[in-house]
């Protein structure tokens, strides 16, 4: 290291010698001054600024005359104080950072920067230190230090971002559930984990809440490191200095992709039909609703029609009732594959199925109805053989029930049986012949 020396040379402009006491006493940092005695007893204070005064709460008075020494306590380090002595011999810079003791005993943690004094003949005459009390700064970094490692050995997922969003922080449980390490993610945004199933809503309203200083909670859905979807409780709570301002966003999060997954498991029992895969009847009962809602505020079409398996009860008397359900598996799974995206299968009950044609008048509706139609025609099954559906097919009118709807489909198919069996009949009656 390149000695640092303070040389008494005569300065090209005159200096008042006042004017340096001066700006030494009214230093911030604590400055002290001793000879270059390197003897036994060491170096003698022979300066000490009121910083360094008020720092160690000895006075002046006390200082001068005495060896540094009298700083030294149990908690000072030996090996640092040799590393201070060697510099001081060699006449080289020192820095270093060590536990000191106040007069009445209290500990701090004090940094030194010494520099040497020389005369015009390059002879050390004094010793110069530079001092700094950074217990706080030293508090506070271990403050740091247990609240990182509180942090991480949680296994909940912890961020912490600027008020611009940037994360500046990330825990190991973050890691454990992304993927991501904190070396992947600092500088960048939460965002980096969007998986795409959240709409320009949700985080209208995720910052309409944090921007009122308000916690916001919900169930994300993120993708991790390896692109598989997670789903994650979390909580984000900006945190505000005394003036108010947002600082800093910290989010606590929690895997529960099981749960989530175990739920939906469960949704899909009640609302798909177990043996078809279709709607089951509560859940198409929703949908009836929701296609009726949609079609009376958005003034389209509603179409639904009612499908059943043709001399079904002669298949569970032949064949038995494993085959009757292999039938029924085999019908369901052709009118789904039949029908359009935003169409609806409901299996109503026994061989019965139910269709919403959404938007549909009856010009749609009864071409895609004989496409079902034929499409459960051409299916065949081991031992049954070929199978058909009858099928009636009705259109919402002005004024009109869905319960009354259903019943002129209901009758449609009715009559489809009695002309044959598999074909389509469509609902010929108006509302006002219906109500009469």
């Amino acid at each position: 290291m390149t000695s640092q020396v303070l040389a008494v040379k005569p300065l090209p402009f005159p200096v008042d010698p006042a004017m340096i006491s001066l700006a030494l006493d009214q230093s911030f940092n604590a400055v002290l001054l001793t000879d270059a005695n390197l003897g036994k007893d060491g170096q003698r204070i022979v300066y000490a600024n009121p910083a360094f005064c008020q720092m160690t709460g000895y006075t002046q008075q006390e200082l001068l005359g005495r060896t540094p020494r009298i700083l030294q306590g149990p908690a000072t380090n030996p090996d640092v104080i040799g590393q201070l002595r060697e510099s001081l011999r060699a006449g080289t810079y020192f820095h270093g950072s060590t536990i000191n003791y106040r007069k009445d005993g209290r500990p701090y943690t004090v940094e030194w920067n010494i520099s040497t004094v020389r005369n015009a003949e390059s002879e050390i005459t004094h010793f110069i230190s530079v001092q700094q009390d950074v217990s706080d700064l030293m508090a506070a970094q271990k403050s740091t230090q247990i609240f990182a490692s509180v942090l991480n050995a949680t296994e909940d997922g912890v961020v912490i971002t600027n008020s611009r969003g940037i994360i500046e922080f990330a825990n190991k449980g973050f890691e454990k559930i992304t993927g991501y390490g904190l070396i992947d993610v600092l500088g960048r945004r939460p965002s980096m984990l969007s998986s795409g199933h959240h709409d320009a809503a949700f985080y209208e309203d995720m910052w309409g809440t944090l921007r009122q200083g308000n916690t916001f909670r919900s169930v994300f859905t993120n993708r991790s490191k390896n692109n598989a979807l997670i789903h994650c409780d979390e909580t984000i709570t900006p945190l505000c200095n005394e003036a108010g301002e947002v600082t800093h966003y910290v989010s606590i999060f929690r895997d529960v992709t099981s749960h989530v997954l175990e739920a939906s498991k469960l949704r899909d029992l009640v609302r798909y039909d177990s043996l078809t895969g279709a709607l089951s009847r509560a859940a198409g009962e929703l949908a009836l609703q929701k296609a009726y809602m949609q079609s009376l505020g958005g003034k389209v079409p509603m179409s639904i029609a009612m499908a059943d398996i043709d001399h079904f009860k002669q298949v569970n008397d032949k064949w038995g009732h494993s085959r009757g359900d292999t039938v029924l598996k085999a019908v369901s799974h052709s009118l789904i594959a039949t029908l359009r995206a935003n169409d609806s299968v409901i299996r109503w009950g026994g061989e019965e199925f139910l269709l919403i044609f959404s938007g549909c008048g009856l010009e749609q509706a009864r071409p895609l109805a004989e496409r079902c139609r034929d499409g459960v025609q051409r299916t065949t099954t081991d031992e049954v053989g070929q199978v058909t559906v009858s099928i009636g097919v009705a259109e919402l009118q002005l004024g009109e029930t869905v319960a009354q709807l259903i019943e002129r489909a209901d009758k449609a198919l009715y009559a489809a049986k009695h002309a044959g069996r598999n074909q389509v009949q469509v609902s010929s009656e108006t509302q006002a012949e219906y109500s009469a």
